[in-house]
């Protein structure tokens, strides 16, 4: 079993942008040394849901702050950004840290960064297959070329090499269209917050059977999973710190998704959605939370947990909770 932390840099109510992306720093090195395995960021743009525009900027200034932890990308979209310039980011950071990066991409939302960036609706309605082997390619290969729908470019040499073939790609997965093309190409997903463990695991079962007719086995594949944890002296405890906190991030931060092509939007109600978080997600003691994960990596299969772990929105919640998940909960799952 693998277990990480998954950071978002949101902006709580009364921060401002230094102290959301420094608390999310902060709490990257105490995963550290509290022990997990990795930490991932997540990517976002024009919003106060997360303030990180580059998940693979932070990601490089973070493994400079350490030394042991995994760092990956949760995740870098692949309809806003060149599949060559991120490829040629994620060989350099899996150099330069001895392999201590791993990158998820996804394909994102039909939001206005498409327009910003000067990409289109189409690269995120048809282009992600072709964006995704673009970049597989750039990974595996010493030249590539591209004579595509969405890239055509001459020959040429990809520098620096990864060290070991590639560093591991994940594909965030919301939809069974991209379960498959994540099967096809022998890839592991990484599955959302908004997902319970039935939904989660019938994408598993999906996987396997895309997998198994694209000619792959999809026994082993290190799926990962996204969890939202907060740990205190009860269960009751413990939600209190999340609803006094998340329905004001979630409140002006989801306004932040905004359609490129004036399609409905209706944000998720704010206190309803931290409702259905808690109730899906390990909340509670610290045998609540181990339990809690327990039944999750039983029902899934997925033995790689990430954790959000910024609900209680301040830098002193986060990094305490943090230290209680390290200490009080990840021995309970690792001596079992």
């Amino acid at each position: 079993m693998r277990f990480g932390i998954f950071v978002l840099a949101g902006r709580f109510p009364g921060q401002d942008d230094e102290q959301a992306l420094t608390r999310s720093l902060d709490a990257v090195v105490r995963a550290e040394e509290a022990g997990f395995d990795d930490a991932w960021i997540a990517e976002h743009h024009f919003m106060s849901y997360g303030v990180c525009p580059s998940a693979i900027t932070f990601a490089a200034h973070a493994l400079g702050r350490t030394s042991r932890i995994t760092l990956g990308t949760a995740v870098s979209v692949l309809s806003t950004v060149h599949p060559v310039a991120l490829a040629e980011q994620a060989a350099l950071l899996d150099r330069i840290s001895g392999g201590r990066f791993r990158l998820g991409v996804g394909r994102g939302g039909p939001w206005v960064d498409l327009e910003v960036f000067g990409t289109g609706l189409p690269r995120y309605e048809h282009g992600f297959a072709e964006s995704l082997d673009l970049l597989l390619d750039c990974l595996r290969r010493d030249h590539v070329s591209a004579d595509g729908e969405h890239f055509a470019f001459r020959e040429v040499p990809m520098v620096p090499r990864p060290a070991d073939g590639q560093p591991p790609v994940t594909v965030a997965c919301t939809s069974r269209a991209t379960v498959e093309q994540a099967a096809a190409r022998g890839l592991p997903m990484l599955l959302g917050m908004h997902a319970g463990d039935d939904e989660k695991a019938g994408l598993v079962e999906h996987y396997a059977r895309a997998a198994t007719e694209a000619g792959r086995d999809p026994r082993g594949v290190p799926h990962v999973a996204a969890v939202l944890a907060q740990v205190g002296e009860d269960r009751r405890h413990a939600e209190h710190q999340l609803r006094a906190a998340m329905p004001g991030w979630l409140a002006d931060g989801l306004r932040g998704y905004v359609p490129v092509d004036g399609r409905p939007y209706t944000p998720r109600d704010p206190v309803a959605y931290t409702d259905l978080l808690c109730s899906l997600h390990p909340v509670g003691s610290p045998a609540d939370c181990a339990g809690r994960l327990r039944e999750s990596i039983d029902r899934t299969g997925i033995e790689h947990v990430v954790m959000l772990v910024e609900g209680g929105g301040t830098r002193e919640r986060t990094l305490a909770n943090i230290d209680r998940l390290g200490t009080e909960v990840l021995p309970l799952l690792r001596d079992a």
